[in-house]
């Protein structure tokens, strides 16, 4: 795609968007290596904090402006750290998954605090234009990779579409017609929370499509963390699984029922610490599965959507 054709498609981009957010059914490895490409928000003591984004369009090349990965982050009893991508991000079975529905099967209690301690997380990575950053002015002007949670996507997902009439629909990674992202980071009870931030009013990100094309080319391909190269092997990772929980014996009977392990990551019932007492099936209504979690937290982590 050219640079002019990205100008004529930006009023229809937003349509194409919301096909794929529509179709979501479904970075980095261990040693947690700074990459030099992301930007991160800084917080002051207090755990507040604030920059302005903007979210960009999509990659040359590529169709959507971001991409969904799901991982897993938890320790064993023996105090060994299980951090790896799940296999899940790229369709495939993943150990973790398989084992996490085998545990909530048993409806033992102990068992199924397990799954919700070892339950998948959700993390999206984006493009963006640093607008603001008085923490480090120096990143204003420049190009990163973003990664953020649901809590985050959600509000993406609501400015392409409101709840009420009065409200017109934007798409936000658009140069022309999106609109400036104020990240406002609390301290709630431990836990970061954006739930105060919220975009400013559309415009132009800069009025100069030369100096927008530029950007434009900075962008990172956001398609290349899907490449196999940045995911084990399931063996492999069924390796580590068992060396982490202590577990012997064989591997686990691999669970291949979609009903389990292919639900949609929107459960909030797990994402605070307090544990509620349930009346109701763990699972039902092809809601998400227990193990499947979508919390913004410490332990940033990502998955892609795809397909057309």
């Amino acid at each position: 795609m050219s640079f002019s054709n990205l100008k004529k498609s930006s009023k229809s981009s937003l349509d194409k968007i919301n096909q794929q957010v529509s179709k979501l059914a479904a970075p980095e490895g261990e040693g947690r290596k700074q990459d030099t490409r992301f930007w991160q928000p800084e917080v002051d003591k207090s755990g507040n904090g604030y920059a302005v984004i903007r979210f960009l369009p999509s990659p040359d090349g590529e169709d959507v402006p971001f991409v969904r990965i799901f991982d897993h982050g938890f320790q064993g009893p023996g105090g060994q750290w299980y951090i790896e991508k799940s296999l899940t991000t790229i369709g495939k079975a993943d150990p973790v998954s398989e084992y996490n529905s085998q545990l909530w099967a048993t409806k033992l209690q102990a068992n199924q605090d397990q799954v919700r301690k070892q339950k998948r997380k959700l993390n999206f990575i984006s493009n963006i234009y640093v607008v603001s950053d008085k923490a480090h002015p120096e990143n204003e002007g420049k190009v990163f990779l973003f990664k953020y949670g649901k809590k985050i996507f959600d509000k993406l997902n609501a400015a392409m579409n409101p709840e009420f009439e009065d409200e017109e629909p934007i798409n936000p990674f658009d140069f022309w017609a999106g609109a400036n992202f104020k990240l406002k980071i609390r301290n709630v009870e431990g836990y970061r929370n954006y739930d105060k931030s919220e975009f400013e009013a559309p415009a132009l990100l800069l009025d100069d499509d030369e100096e927008l094309e530029k950007i434009w080319k900075q962008q990172h391909s956001l398609q290349a963390f899907l490449a196999d190269e940045h995911f084990k092997s399931y063996d492999e990772l069924k390796q580590k699984l068992y060396r982490v929980l202590g577990l012997d014996g064989g591997a686990p009977k691999q669970v291949r029922n979609a009903s389990l392990t292919d639900l949609s990551e929107d459960e909030e019932e797990f994402e605070t610490a307090p544990k509620q007492k349930e009346s109701k099936p763990a699972v039902k209504k092809q809601a998400a599965a227990p193990w499947d979690g979508d919390e913004d937290d410490d332990l940033a982590k990502f998955k892609e959507l795809l397909d057309d």
